[in-house]
């Protein structure tokens, strides 16, 4: 298992974070082995359907023969059930649509990233003081990068990603990156449904090579 910081270092120093979830489960690892060709070191699967939970011992299986150096992590944790099953299975760490306090509890006692989706200084104040240290501001597009600009200054201590609303481009990129944010989540605007659907996986890892450089090229100024 990785510890909290190393999985922050790994998501901050990538820039982004790929989020994704397909109930086929060749499909599901087809991109997995997309993502970690285009350069990816952590990825997000998301918890949205049935298959899901077999979908990511899969992918971990995969991961472990295959790709030593990769992070997996699981999204959209509701409860504390979901999240010591899918620790039981191996999950690197943990991402959720709001702050659950006692899947915090367990994970940091655990020494696992769980970063809890917040949309209010008030929900970031009780994660921070429940010991979180990395924020996705959710839903990106209803907050926007002003938001972030807004409330940076209060929590120097808090590592900030926006998943939702951001695009592909280097000006939505920039934008949030101007901002304050450490990374980017990425879903459907990197990986969406019919790329999947018509296994386009070429055009998925030509899109996240560009996402990255994107990025390098930012930081570089």
């Amino acid at each position: 298992m990785s510890t909290i910081q190393n999985t922050i270092d790994t998501i901050v120093s990538q820039g982004t974070l790929p989020l994704y979830f397909n109930s086929d489960e060749d499909k599901t690892i087809a991109v997995l082995r997309t993502l970690y060709k285009a350069g990816i070191k952590a990825v997000e699967y998301t918890s949205r359907g049935p298959e899901a939970f077999s979908n990511f011992k899969k992918m971990i299986a995969v991961r472990n023969a295959e790709m030593p150096d990769l992070l997996l992590g699981i999204g959209t944790i509701k409860n504390l059930k979901q999240a010591e099953s899918y620790y039981e299975i191996g999950a690197d760490f943990f991402i959720s649509p709001g702050f659950v306090p006692e899947v915090a509890a367990f994970l940091i006692s655990k020494e696992v990233l769980y970063a809890p989706g917040c949309m209010t200084p008030t929900e970031i104040i009780a994660a921070e003081n429940a010991g979180v240290q990395f924020i996705k501001l959710f839903p990106g597009n209803i907050l926007g990068p002003d938001f972030m600009s807004g409330i940076k200054d209060i929590f120097p201590n808090l590592t900030f990603m926006p998943t939702g609303g951001v695009d592909t481009t280097k000006t939505s990129i920039q934008s949030w990156f101007d901002a304050g944010v450490s990374a980017v989540g990425m879903g459907s605007k990197l990986i969406s449904k019919k790329v999947m659907e018509y296994e386009e996986y070429d055009t998925i890892e030509r899109e996240t090579k560009n996402v990255l450089e994107i990025i390098e090229n930012l930081r570089k100024g």
